[in-house]
């Protein structure tokens, strides 16, 4: 290259830009390139702008709308691929990529599989039970949002809160959200809005990046912060199309951190004219019974009013003498059938008394020990018996004994 071009040569950077492409495009005109899927976005153009990447070194990538509608799957962040294109230099960039006319699938990367595991664990654990996430406050006074100081998201949660509601309090809670020490940022921060219950609602998430930028939302530690909050927590990380472990931990998940601000931020233009509508409506229901009561009294006067009271009153008081007679009569009946059944009842006792029986003159049989004979067999000659009569006790022996065989 150095016999090509003196060291004193001087380039612009368009022409720097244009050796470089003609280099690069000429000496790889095909390539096939494995890697793993990561930042996917599909473009309402058909266009689709990605990047495939490895352990060590990543390469943007692009396939246009004709190619992207012969794929055979649908590529999502995470798949392992193998993408046949050529090499192209990007200009107003600067930037070199692949720009690929076949894309198939080999298998999911490996950051794709770690989430998966991760997700299947703390699912088992129970962190992602619809059961026990919190309802969101209808109108919250003060919202909390853990994300960078200096990204975009902040400025679009304020704009879009402040806009659905002036009044409402918005406290940033800074925090890194991609690389080193993201995760334990995050937490820290979620830990301080909830240890000094600092507001009402709580958004934690980002803007848009590629699944390893959002790493830092899908870490345990963060999930589990999440899921323990107990202040509200919307998850807004990324764009739609992107997901964290964090989405399925908190209360509710945004597609944006637009939208985060839409669902905790009510309308307060939208609630005052509902309240005018309750409003308007209430005032009418109260005049229209107004002069429905104004009507009904007219009907009514001094001379007549007597009359009306006496008509309503004299049904009511013939009810209450009927009834009052009827009552009577029930009881005097009940009482009548009460003391038929308690003089039977007594009559009965009174026949059955053993004193009753004896005064008859029947008497009782014992022996020594107090047991009742029944039967003669139950003696024999010369045994000791007492004999009870109504009054008193009589001591005997047993002379004979005369049973339905003869005597003994």
């Amino acid at each position: 290259m150095s016999e090509l071009f003196p060291a004193s040569q001087i380039f612009t950077v368009t022409q720097i830009t244009q050796l470089i492409s003609d280099l690069l495009e000429n000496t790889f005109p095909s390539v096939c390139i494995e890697g793993e899927i990561s930042n996917w976005r599909p473009y309402p153009s058909g266009h689709n702008y990605f990047t495939l990447k490895d352990d060590k070194a990543q390469i943007k990538a692009v396939i246009f709308k004709f190619d992207a509608q012969h794929m055979t799957f649908k590529p999502k962040d995470g798949d392992k691929v193998k993408a046949t294109g050529k090499l192209s230099v990007y200009g107003p960039q600067g930037n070199y990529q692949i720009i690929v006319k076949t894309i198939e699938n080999t298998g999911s990367g490996n950051i794709l599989m770690m989430l998966e595991q991760r997700k299947q664990k703390l699912a088992q654990e129970g962190l992602f039970d619809e059961n026990k996430k919190k309802k969101l406050p209808f109108f919250p006074k003060t919202i909390g949002v853990v994300t960078s100081s200096s990204g975009a998201a902040i400025r679009d949660i304020i704009n879009v809160a402040v806009r659905r509601n002036p009044g409402i309090n918005i406290i940033l809670f800074p925090s890194l959200v991609q690389g080193d020490g993201a995760a334990q940022s995050i937490v820290k921060m979620i830990e301080l809005a909830n240890f000094y219950k600092m507001c009402d609602v709580l958004i934690v998430g980002r803007g848009g990046g590629s699944l390893e930028d959002l790493l830092a939302f899908s870490e345990e530690e963060v999930v589990r912060a999440a899921y323990a909050s107990e202040i509200p927590l919307i998850s807004a990380v990324g764009h739609e199309i992107d997901w964290a472990l964090i989405d399925f931990a908190s209360d509710v998940r945004a597609p944006t951190p637009s939208a985060a601000a839409e669902i905790a931020v009510p309308c307060l233009s939208d609630i005052i004219s509902q309240i005018d509508e309750y409003k308007k409506t209430i005032i009418n229901q109260t005049k229209q019974k107004v002069s429905n009561a104004r009507l009904l009294v007219r009907s009514f006067n001094p001379e007549n009013l007597e009359i009306r009271f006496r008509r309503i009153q004299q049904p009511l008081l013939n009810r209450f003498s009927l009834a009052k007679e009827a009552l009577i009569n029930n009881l005097n009946e009940k009482i009548r059938d009460l003391k038929n059944r308690i003089n039977s009842c007594t009559l009965v006792l009174e026949q059955a008394n053993p004193q009753v029986i004896l005064e008859r003159g029947y008497s009782m049989v014992t022996d020594e020990n107090g047991t009742i004979i029944h039967d003669s067999n139950q003696l024999a000659k010369e045994q000791n018996i007492i004999i009870k009569p109504a009054k008193g006790k009589i001591y005997a022996a047993v002379k004979d004994i005369q049973s339905d065989g003869g005597i003994k």
